[in-house]
């Protein structure tokens, strides 16, 4: 879960390594690095901490038309310096970044490294100095590379530098996301098109097991066996602005109040002209026609996933399943006949769903992704991909882009089979008007979280069916932006043992949204309220009390967690930023989670 970048061309490349990786770094900000070809020698410079700080640090009189670049999620040594990217080999003839997990590191260094002096924890290092080695026993760069490619098990993005070509930059690709940016008298790569939109919006999809060698004029793609491959570049659908944050002090708020329009957009995508939704047949037919439908998700993608199942159940009549990633791939449950596995994934490059995707089939399996990048893995690999159309998602915390699944699945699953016939596009449009009277009541958001969560050390919400999933999401955001230990549970749960954890003054929030569940919810506020729970009701305004603190206009019950999870954003930012935390880059967490 890192982010690389490079460039090799005529500009000087401090500010494009730089700039490129500070939209690089919601993947990691655990340290960061450059290196740039100055002076035919390699120019290294690597910090803890933030690109601010690569920054502060790096001599502002090396310049360099050539450079690579790193920001970190630490996965093998500790975050520090020494563990920073770039990495060099003994003699310091090659420099590389590398984003992925080396798995067989321990069998490579004593296959081939004994007495190699390793200068850092990382697996990386093994990488950079097998190249050296195959080099020094006589091989090409090339050869050398992709000899070490055909050695490592595991996942790997690589950007690599030779002291004795200074005009080639070279790149492998295994599991992790790669691109290449192609230019006009310069060449690019990185682990996301956002690094590199400013500069360019043509861009080379790279596989797995691909190696790369750029100059500045040309982007060769070579199977990891020395075969050229010869693939057309695609063109970006990204408007640089959306990266930016314009006059939102913080993105995740940007996000927030980008809802209503995403729901929109998502409108306009899936429908034509007479305002009736319609998406790829042959995507309705995979779901119509298999006996279970499977939803693979993590995060808040599986929460998403989870209220996606009440309207395959509901609306179309379709059994379904929703699995954690990482748990369906090692402790797989026993299949029906004729399945259909869903990935949910807002980058698309998710390594536990790639996991599952690569497993299923092989078994022979139809497949179907929905992510908000096109273009990416789990979108390649599939047999068919919806898009979330919601734009750039920068803020580590996902808002939109849960909505917009949400969205996504209550109109498949009209398609599929509307069986209580509901409008899809009147309800949404609805949604989308309910959402922005919501973004308008922010500064009392504000006050709830001042008033209730600041000073908590602990929190809870409470619901019940599909109230209980928009609390699972709801808690996640709280913890996850203000490291107040938060958990979301099932109302009726309470009194079989976790009622045990409310104490004097500990914020529960309940929401309540469906008429069945209503009563039933209020009588378990009552009970934690009685045992000294400082209480908070989001409620629908025809099933709403005079007390409730946030009352939501009246929308159709299926649809609500789209508009209920809003205020629940915002009591996370509001809580987050009066605690001081970093909202979009909280600590020990990063946005595209691309290793198991």
């Amino acid at each position: 879960m890192c982010g690389i970048v490079g460039y090799i061309g005529f500009d000087d490349v401090k500010e494009i390594i730089l700039g490129g990786l500070e939209k690089l770094e919601y993947r990691g900000y655990d340290s960061a690095g450059i290196a740039i070809v100055n002076n035919n020698q390699v120019y290294v410079c690597k910090e803890k901490g933030r690109i601010a700080k690569l920054r502060d640090c790096l001599d502002k009189n090396v310049t360099g038309t050539i450079g690579i670049g790193h920001t970190r999620w630490a996965t093998h040594g500790e975050p520090n310096k020494i563990n920073s990217h770039p990495h060099q080999s003994s003699s310091m003839r090659f420099t590389l970044v590398h984003n992925g997990i080396i798995e067989n590191e321990n069998e490579l260094r004593k296959k081939y490294l004994n007495g190699t002096n390793f200068t850092s924890d990382t697996d990386t290092e093994v990488i950079v100095q097998l190249i050296e080695k195959f080099v020094n026993d006589g091989e090409s760069v090339e050869l050398a590379i992709r000899h070490t490619m055909s050695e490592l098990e595991g996942s790997y993005a690589l950007a690599i530098l030779d002291r004795e070509d200074m005009g080639t930059l070279y790149a492998a690709k295994n599991k992790t996301p790669l691109l290449a940016g192609r230019g006009s008298g310069f060449n690019m790569i990185g682990s996301d098109a956002m690094a590199m939109i400013n500069h360019t919006n043509s861009f080379y999809e790279i596989e797995d097991k691909e190696f790369l060698k750029i100059t500045k004029d040309s982007i060769e793609i070579y199977s990891i066996y020395g075969n050229q491959v010869m693939r057309e570049p695609y063109i970006a659908d990204i408007d640089a602005s959306d990266t930016e944050k314009g006059t939102y002090s913080h993105y995740m708020m940007k996000e927030i109040e980008e809802q209503p329009f995403v729901i929109r957009k998502i409108m306009s995508e899936y429908s034509d002209e007479k305002g009736q939704m319609c998406m790829d047949s042959s995507i309705i037919d995979n779901v119509r026609n298999c006996d279970k439908l499977y939803i693979i998700a993590c995060g808040t993608s599986y929460h998403a996933g989870l209220i996606g199942k009440q309207f395959f159940e509901k609306i179309s009549d379709k059994p379904t399943e929703v699995v954690i990633a990482s748990e369906f791939i090692y402790n797989m449950p026993l299949l029906t006949k004729n399945p259909l596995f869903m990935f949910i994934s807002q980058s698309g490059e998710t390594a536990d769903c790639r996991a599952v995707l690569v497993k299923v089939k092989e078994m022979g399996y139809r497949t179907l992704t929905l992510t908000n990048v096109k273009g990416s893995t789990l979108s390649r690999e599939s047999d068919n991909t919806l898009l979330l159309y919601a734009g750039p998602e920068i803020a580590v915390a996902s808002t939109k882009a849960y909505t917009a699944q949400i969205a996504v699945l209550s109109i498949l699953s009209s398609l599929v089979n509307n069986k209580i016939n509901i409008n899809i596009f009147k309800e949404l449009s609805k949604i989308a008007y309910t959402m922005e009277t919501l973004c308008d009541d922010k500064e009392n958001y504000k006050e709830l979280a001042e008033k209730y969560l600041v000073n908590s050390r602990n929190c809870f919400y409470i619901g019940r069916s599909m109230d209980y999933f928009v609390c699972l999401e709801a808690s996640l955001k709280l913890k996850e932006i203000s490291y107040i230990q938060t958990e979301g549970f099932a109302a009726g749960e309470l009194k079989h043992g976790t009622i045990a954890l409310i104490e004097q003054n500990t914020p529960v929030i309940a929401v309540i949204t469906q008429e069945c569940i209503n009563l039933n919810t209020r009588s378990n506020i009552k009970e934690v309220k009685a045992r000294g729970a400082a209480t908070m009701v989001i409620s629908m305004r025809s099933l709403s009390q005079e007390t409730d603190e946030i009352v939501i206009d009246d929308i159709n019950e299926l649809l609500a967690p789209l508009a209920t999870i809003i205020p629940t954003q915002y009591l996370a930012y509001y809580a987050a930023l009066l605690k001081n935390c970093d909202i979009d880059k909280p600590r020990n967490l990063a946005k595209s989670v691309t290793v198991e």
